[in-house]
């Protein structure tokens, strides 16, 4: 039986040429996150290491991989090709996709709650007011942190969610790989050309 592949888009740093012609693949470095975000990369950091040991569970990681790569499911909702970069197009074994929603993935980023639902959203506002909290964005810096470890392990634990995708769309789903192998690239879209 055939395996059932899935077209998926990246945009890269045009330097991962060199590496996918040397090594036959692209791997993503923990340094090239924190070099993304530059001066604001310790507060991602967290988030970034977070997803990347539960998305290991979802899809096994090999052991030199230390980040996943982001790719688009959609040429509609790809960051196109400027300078210094390139777009992969790739087609990609299903089994080695980790979708998640984009838009929940905002609230991992952000180190908040993210709850299942409005009615659950409402339940956990008026959990803070009970326990004397003005907001949610604290927990890990500013104010609240140390103070309440329990409410840092409910929103830990809430981030589970972000795989759960509820409203399937070009505009919220994103499909994570652990890496980029040359037999998975179909075109390599450099600035100026169209991605689809």
């Amino acid at each position: 039986m055939e395996q059932k592949t899935v077209n998926l888009y990246t945009r890269q740093n045009d330097k991962t040429l060199y590496q996918l012609e040397r090594n036959g693949r692209i791997i993503n470095e923990r340094i090239y996150v924190e070099l993304h975000f530059g001066d604001i990369a310790p507060l991602f950091m967290e988030s970034y290491d977070w997803f990347t040991r539960e998305a290991a569970k979802k899809v096994a990681k090999p052991e030199d991989v230390k980040a996943p790569i982001w790719c688009s499911i959609s040429p509609d909702n790809c960051l196109k090709p400027i300078p210094d970069t390139v777009v992969y197009v790739l087609e990609v074994p299903q089994d080695q996709i980790i979708y998640f929603d984009d838009v929940k993935w905002d609230y991992v980023l952000n180190r908040i709650y993210l709850p299942k639902d409005d009615e659950d959203a409402a339940a956990y506002k008026r959990h803070l007011k009970e326990i004397g909290v003005e907001n949610g964005f604290e927990f890990f810096e500013g104010r609240y942190k140390g103070m309440f470890p329990e409410e840092v392990e409910r929103i830990r634990a809430s981030w589970k969610r972000v795989f759960e995708i509820d409203n399937w769309t070009i505009f919220n789903v994103c499909g994570n790989i652990w890496e980029i192998k040359k037999e998975w690239v179909k075109r390599i879209v450099r600035p100026g050309e169209s991605v689809d």
